[in-house]
């Protein structure tokens, strides 16, 4: 897609793949502000899918590795040089086979790799994104409900909507 094709709104997804040993799938971008850092595997949603849906095929592209979505964990917002909503969904996944190796699409990547949570805080070129959710608990996100129904209003080809757990009480302070 296209930046023309973006428009002003941007909409991305990226994915924190956990293997069963704890290590992080991450992936080393060769354009833009990313350029050598390890960073999450990331893109933009296209038209036809949703958000959980885009973050699938965009690890799937990036690295091989299929993965199942577990909870959407987080949400970026930003607005870059006055001129650009860049906004991007954050979900938390296992991938469904713990120990295959990534396969980096090398028009876009240097490397994707596995590495433990000790290792990326130690390296200088993780982002500072990763930083960060290294210190959140990933389970605290949001669960997907499916099977709603929105009503016929709208013409929903695909609709999902993400909550706190069941098991959470967010009235309680």
């Amino acid at each position: 897609m296209t930046r023309k094709e973006r428009g002003s709104v941007w909409l991305g997804v990226a994915g924190i793949v956990v293997n069963d040993q704890g290590e992080w799938l991450v992936v080393q971008k060769r354009y833009g502000g990313l350029n050598g850092k390890w960073s999450l595997p990331a893109g933009f949603v296209e038209g036809t899918e949703t958000v959980d849906q885009a973050v699938l095929r965009e690890i799937k592209e990036e690295t091989g590795i299929d993965a199942q979505v577990i909870q959407l964990i987080g949400f970026r917002s930003g607005v870059i040089k006055e001129k650009i909503s860049d906004n991007m969904a954050i979900f938390y996944l296992k991938p469904f086979n713990s120990s295959q190796m990534p396969d980096p699409q090398l028009d876009e990547l240097y490397e994707a790799r596995w590495m433990s949570p000790e290792e990326l805080l130690e390296d200088e070129r993780t982002t500072s994104m990763i930083k960060v959710f290294l210190s959140v608990n990933q389970a605290a996100g949001f669960e997907t409900r499916e099977g709603l129904d929105p009503g016929p209003v709208f013409g929903y080809s695909s609709y999902k909507l993400f909550t706190a757990s069941e098991h959470d009480d967010v009235t309680k302070s």
